[in-house]
């Protein structure tokens, strides 16, 4: 394989309500909006689609190789993740080969979106701009029978326009795109309990 296969990757963790939220009602409503806003339709990899039989590692790392830009969902449990980190590092690494999101050249080909938390993301995580979908959060199905999910639908297609904008920046795909291997799980080091002291004699 040769070439960009997708235009966008959805990187995610399956932990908390997100992948619900994910399958109910982002994925299939960006996937609408993206071809209401350009032809052909762009391409939008999840993995929960892909092919059966394959080994699914294999299958994430050369997906991301071959997509042009990274939705990257952040929860608090993204950066725990090893596999999550594993994808962001190798996007990093593909930003810092091209010489972008740097002083020189503040764009990325990363795209951060919010589901949940923020106060308690690394600090340097807090500094690419996101778009905040904190208010549209809720993963059950009955979500589309509110009033509010025509406000989700307005947002969606809002990013769905920045999206292609970036989408369309893309540099031209290169075989040597790196990807970081991190399997292992994010362990954050608990902080130290301090030791029991025996109380004075009164």
């Amino acid at each position: 394989m040769s070439g960009y296969e997708f235009d966008f990757f959805i990187s995610y963790s399956r932990q908390g309500s997100v992948q619900k939220w994910l399958l109910n009602h982002f994925y299939n409503k960006l996937v609408e909006c993206l071809a209401d806003e350009c032809a052909p339709a762009p391409k939008v990899y999840m993995d929960r689609h892909m092919p059966r039989a394959v080994e699914w590692s294999h299958n994430l790392a050369t997906s991301l190789r071959h997509s042009k830009i990274m939705i990257q969902v952040m929860t608090p449990h993204y950066f725990r993740s090893g596999w999550c980190m594993s994808e962001l590092d190798s996007m990093r690494a593909r930003e810092k080969m091209l010489g972008l999101a740097s002083t020189e050249v503040s764009q990325g080909l990363i795209y951060p979106i919010l589901y949940s938390d923020s106060e308690n993301f690394p600090i340097t995580e807090r500094m690419r701009k996101w778009h905040d979908f904190k208010e549209y959060a809720h993963p059950d199905p009955v979500y589309q029978q509110t009033v509010d999910y025509i406000h989700f639908h307005k947002e969606v297609k809002k990013l769905a326009g920045d999206l292609v904008e970036l989408m369309e920046q893309a540099p031209d795909w290169q075989p040597n795109w790196p990807i970081v291997e991190r399997p292992d799980p994010i362990v954050t080091p608990r902080t130290p309990l301090p030791r029991f002291k025996r109380c004075p004699e009164p």
